[in-house]
């Protein structure tokens, strides 16, 4: 499917973008600036990693992006919206709606099926009805290749199969943003590679916008954008 120049314009528009972004933390009595003044758009259908050894800051600024965490200063703008401006009955509805998680640890609940993990952000969503949720958990689990586990729990599967389910459920709402922490930290080198292409090829056919943290030098192999963090600055920017 190709872009029309409408579509592609939209393409290069920012969906997420970080002004003068700080975020501190207290603990005891030392504060720690675990995000000091980033500034950084990210494009629409883009393929992004925020890239940096543990401590520099990229779950910090995932978490902002998520709106699971809000910055000390600066803006977060997602999908056009300041995350700092909306109630939390808003930033509730703007993750259920336009957001989508992927974790390294999976983070499936382990006495539901691979189905249920699924179907389990649509019904958090309400409003909508049985039979279409079942088409769409079906066709997500097709999707990643998982049309012949719906029964199975997570213990019953693989780490690369854990985290094909993890991918469905992040994209069965059908979110504009697919938020990625660490994806491929916990699978061998051929499983991650697998995984990775997995995401890329949705990207290429959705145009969903994927946004990761990560120090795998795979994953940015395959980035559109990487932005480098070091001690919470950003160091290097490609695009």
């Amino acid at each position: 499917m190709s872009l029309t120049p409408e579509g592609l314009q939209a393409r290069n528009e920012s969906i997420v973008e970080l002004k003068d972004v700080q975020k501190h933390y207290i603990l005891g009595n030392t504060i720690v600036q675990a995000v000091r003044g980033v500034s950084f758009g990210i494009g629409t259908g883009q393929f992004a990693a925020i890239a940096g050894p543990s401590g520099s800051g990229k779950t910090t600024l995932l978490n902002l992006v998520g709106c699971v965490d809000t910055p000390t200063s600066g803006a977060v703008l997602v999908d056009g919206e300041n995350t700092s401006a909306l109630s939390e009955r808003a930033l509730t509805r703007l993750r259920l709606h336009k957001l989508g998680f992927i974790f390294q640890s999976f983070n499936l609940i382990g006495v539901l099926n691979a189905f249920d993990n699924v179907e389990f952000p649509l019904l958090l969503q309400g409003k909508i009805d049985r039979k279409e949720r079942r088409e769409r958990v079906l066709r997500m689990l097709e999707k990643v290749g998982l049309a012949d586990h719906l029964k199975h729990r997570p213990g019953e599967l693989s780490g690369g199969q854990r985290q094909r389910v993890a991918i469905a459920r992040a994209l069965v709402t059908n979110p504009r943003i697919v938020l990625a922490d660490e994806p491929t930290a916990n699978l061998d080198s051929k499983t991650g590679e697998q995984i990775i292409d997995l995401m890329k090829e949705i990207n290429r056919t959705e145009h969903t916008t994927f946004i990761f943290s990560t120090h795998d030098p795979k994953v940015m192999a395959h980035a559109s954008q990487i932005f480098r963090l070091e001690d919470g600055l950003v160091v290097e920017a490609k695009q």
